[in-house]
């Protein structure tokens, strides 16, 4: 193939996690499943906050965020796979680059509202007397917005980057959707300084996040310690035991893939590692704040008996 701009590069052919047709309809039926089922958890939790005057605090003002980003992070990688499965393998240049963009941004913001969720824990255990003026709804809105945006800058840093490559080794992506590493495989251009730059600037995100949220967490841990009674002690630790897992999840997962040189990169465990943080997990994150959460259970009880009383009296 000859060496041509990077705005001339044919569609990619994205090869997806197998090539055996039986696998792939099997993968496209549980695929479908779990984003269905992404879909109405996370729709349900946002309608559940919204609806329930119960849940208009700052922790579920971020659990609300929460959902609304997995929402728009699965639709961003779940629709373009399950067609990958099925029939159409290509992805045009822009569209690959479009996808990309927004994947980063949806994770980069991700990152940080896990960071604020872990705040506003530390604000509830360790200074409860004055977590409603601490936590006020101008903070929430401050810390959600420079989430946004430091995942907008992270994005835009990003594409810049990418755009600036040009490819003309193959078009074929051995992935099932447009992620850096296995792009920056197919450039035939030096892409040292892009991928010291994009590791800079993921390593900033992530640590940076991360920080805080340890932060957050040693300070809660060394409170809980200090109460003396072990129903005390139970009840501090489920207020964020739900976030502690997902956070758990999320981290570790893009950790293993993204802050390492590009020649660990292993394709076979990085794929796995993969579907499990942009298909799963989404899927997960509402089950496991609504199961282990009391306060959201009962406000979907509250729900439906409002639901059923209201039939009742029609």
């Amino acid at each position: 193939m000859e060496s041509r701009n990077n705005t001339n590069v044919p569609d990619f052919i994205l090869m997806g996690l197998t090539e055996s047709g039986e696998i792939q309809w099997v993968l496209f039926t549980l695929f479908l499943l779990i984003y269905v089922i992404t879909m109405l958890g996370n729709a349900g939790m946002i309608l559940i906050i919204h609806l329930d005057l119960q849940l208009h605090t700052p922790m579920y003002f971020f659990l609300s965020q929460l959902s609304f980003l997995d929402l728009c992070y699965s639709t961003v990688i779940a629709p373009k796979t399950l067609e990958n499965l099925t029939s159409n393998k290509y992805i045009s240049f822009v569209g690959c680059l479009t996808q990309m963009s927004f994947f980063f941004f949806l994770a980069a913001t991700e990152f940080f509202l896990l960071s604020s969720m872990a705040y506003d824990r530390y604000v509830a255990i360790c200074n409860p007397l004055n977590y409603p003026v601490v936590m006020s709804m101008r903070l929430c809105c401050a810390l959600i917005t420079g989430s946004y945006l430091i995942g907008f800058t992270e994005s835009l840093v990003n594409l810049i980057y990418m755009n600036s490559l040009h490819f003309c080794k193959s078009n074929v992506i051995y992935h099932f959707f447009c992620d850096v590493i296995p792009m920056l495989v197919l450039s035939c251009t030096d892409t040292h300084d892009s991928e010291i730059m994009l590791f800079i600037v993921a390593s900033l995100n992530v640590l940076l996040s991360l920080f805080i949220i340890s932060i957050s967490y040693g300070s809660i841990l060394s409170t809980i310690l200090k109460i003396n009674s072990t129903s005390g002690k139970c009840k501090a630790f489920s207020t964020c035991a739900s976030h502690f897992l997902g956070v758990t999840i999320y981290y570790s997962t893009t950790i293993f893939i993204y802050l390492k040189p590009k020649k660990s990169y292993s394709l076979g465990k990085d794929l796995v590692a993969s579907v499990f943080y942009t298909i799963v997990t989404p899927m997960l994150n509402p089950l496991i704040y609504s199961l282990r959460n009391k306060e959201v259970k009962n406000a979907l009880i509250r729900f439906m008996q409002k639901r059923d009383g209201t039939r009742q009296f029609k």
